[in-house]
């Protein structure tokens, strides 16, 4: 489980986390697994729209937009500065 139980929901923009589990009871996350949102992949948050949602998130190169109840599915663990 993910430190202080953050998810990508949480993050901050410009923050960095690293998946550490995914809660699959929603067919909704699993076919979000296949874009890349799997234990072990680095996420950037890189914005947010007016009011917070959706969230737009980068990761392997590219940009994916999720609904904060979906992106509450993902633990993460924060990535230190300079990483």
């Amino acid at each position: 489980m993910a430190i202080n139980g953050s998810t990508l929901a949480t993050l901050k923009r410009g923050q960095k986390g690293i998946i550490q589990s995914v809660d699959v009871a929603d067919p909704q996350v699993q076919r979000l697994m296949v874009l890349g949102l799997v234990e072990g992949a680095e996420v950037e948050h890189a914005s947010s729209a007016i009011g917070g949602d959706p969230m737009e998130f980068r990761l392997f190169g590219c940009g994916i937009s999720l609904r904060q109840e979906h992106a509450r599915h993902f633990k993460v663990s924060p990535v230190a500065v300079g990483d």
